[in-house]
């Protein structure tokens, strides 16, 4: 039987997965919980407006311009799992932090994780925060890994609670969610990441068929290169957590 991770990969319609999850979630199970917020989140950009969703999409298309077609595919690939929710379902940004909420309370270190990165931590305190990272570290969850990554690049400069961490800069940031995708993590050029990243965000892979990890290097950053993440990455998987 596939894991919840896998369902949501692989899920063709996310309107009726996210029905199988629901029960579970309600009856309190933190994986469910937090599977359903992520199916929210994926969803959201196209069922506030799915029409002006495609007329976007279509415009892109029309552009012609470099990278355009890595896009289209992907906002194709959102409206078609997304196609059956509509704007009275009311997914947001303020529900998907509802759904965090409930999911963290429930014993879910990725919504607890994300729930920093989005500027709702459940405690805000430099302690907090601290123990926070180390807990995800320690965990090997791969979605936790992810889920963390944005609050630890530049969100995380200059912030005592995180001395000493893997934090501050956009190549901290890369390097955990290379992490995350070390540990199991669907970072494929047709995953759920990498696509939501090119279809909200227009970060797309040089390649159609490249990885999270074949796509920075590829990019090398210029704020230390694909190498310096590697490194760092390394470190947090380091002794203690699987590799």
């Amino acid at each position: 039987m596939p894991s919840l991770a896998e369902g949501f990969e692989r899920a063709d319609d996310l309107h009726a997965y996210l029905q199988r999850l629901l029960p579970a979630a309600h009856a309190g199970d933190a994986e469910a919980a937090w599977f359903v917020s992520r199916v929210y989140d994926y969803c959201a950009a196209h069922a506030a407006d799915p029409a002006g969703y495609a007329r976007d999409t279509e415009a892109l298309a029309r552009m012609g311009l470099a990278g355009s077609a890595s896009m289209v595919a992907a906002r194709e690939r959102v409206a078609g799992r997304c196609r059956q929710f509509v704007p009275a379902d009311g997914l947001g940004a303020g529900l998907v932090i509802v759904k965090r909420l409930e999911a963290a309370e429930a014993g879910s270190l990725a919504a607890e994780a994300s729930l920093l990165a989005m500027g709702e931590p459940l405690e805000d305190d430099a302690g907090y925060r601290s123990a926070l990272v180390e807990r995800v570290r320690a965990s090997a969850d791969a979605e936790a890994f992810s889920a963390l990554a944005p609050a630890m690049g530049l969100a995380a400069s200059g912030d005592p609670a995180h001395a000493g961490q893997v934090a501050g800069t956009r190549q901290a940031e890369l390097a955990w969610q290379l992490a995350a995708c070390r540990l199991g993590m669907d970072c494929s050029a047709q995953g759920a990441l990498m696509t939501a990243w090119c279809a909200h965000g227009g970060v797309c892979p040089p390649g159609a068929n490249q990885d999270f990890e074949a796509a920075l290097h590829a990019a090398d950053p210029p704020q230390g290169g694909a190498e310096t993440i590697k490194q760092l990455s390394d470190s947090l998987l380091g002794e203690g957590v699987l590799r």
